[in-house]
This record gives C-alpha cells, structure tokens and sequence, in this order.
C-alpha cells in the first residue's frame, strides 16, 4: 500500500462535514448558521484529535467565526499590492476578519514539497557530524604492560 492514513475514519468524517457545509450554502445561502456549525465541528474535531487539516480546507474557513469562506456570498475577495509583492485579502462578511495570502506563482506550500513527503525523508542525505571546534584535554594511560590491578589480575588494555 502506498500510504495508508492513521485516523481514516477521522479524515472521512472531516470531509463529510466539510462538503455538508458547502451543500447547505448551495441549496440554501441564507441558511448560513448551519454551515457554520458544520465547520465548527469540523474544526473541533480536528483540534481534539490533533489531526492536521489541509491549507486548502484552512483556507476557505473563517478563524473568527467559523463560516465558509465563498468570495461573493459570505467573504469578499480583494487583490492588493504592497511593498511590491500581490496579496488576496479575504474579509468575513459575518464577523469582519481579514486573511491575507501571498500571491506568488513560485511559492511552494510546505506540504507539497519533496522533502515534506515521508517517504523522501530517507533519500535525504543523514546529517553531517559538526565539527570539533576545541580538542579535549588527553588523560593519562598507562602503559599496556604494566595493566595489572592491585587484586593481582590483569585488565585489558585501555584505550
């Protein structure tokens, strides 16, 4: 099996929830308050049982308030410029809270990256051993020949 998922029931039921919402606001925009009691409990479960959920998914729920972000229904959707670089400003239109998010055409999410992946992580090369900025003070050997301890035994040389 290429990758199976720890908590697949779980993730199921996150994304059950996560579809319900959409549903609700399809059929039915002015019936918000469900919707975002669905990805209240999305959210809650998801903290509860320390799973990590897409940035995708993170990205179209409100922080504040819960509530699916839809641009033209419950967020609105602004592109801005500043200090040179393009940003997507989302505001919920229920409680008012804005995201921000780059909008840079070579930016990689962390999750998509080679090295993210578990199964990369040990064709990675294994860390280099830092180098000994100080040498250690010698201690003092005896000679091999004369290893022999006062019960009248000998011991292996030390080293």
């Amino acid at each position: 099996m290429a990758g199976s998922v720890k908590d697949r029931e779980a993730f199921q039921r996150l994304n059950f929830l996560y579809q319900a919402a959409h549903c609700v606001l399809a059929q039915d925009p002015e019936n918000q308050a469900l919707a975002r009691f669905y990805c209240h409990t999305e959210k809650t479960i998801a903290k509860r049982l320390v799973l990590r959920r897409d940035p995708s998914v993170k990205r179209t729920v409100c922080r504040g308030c819960s509530s699916l972000l839809i641009p033209g229904l419950t967020c609105t959707q602004r592109q801005r410029r500043r200090r040179g670089q393009r940003w997507t400003v989302q505001t919920c239109l229920t409680c008012w809270r804005s995201q921000r998010f780059l909008n840079d055409p070579n930016h990689i999410l962390w999750g998509d990256r080679p090295e993210a992946q578990l199964g990369n992580q040990a064709d990675s090369k294994p860390p280099q051993p830092m180098p000994n900025p100080a040498p250690l003070p010698k201690e003092k050997t005896q000679p091999e020949a004369a290893a022999v301890s006062r019960d009248g035994f000998s011991s292996p040389p030390h080293k």
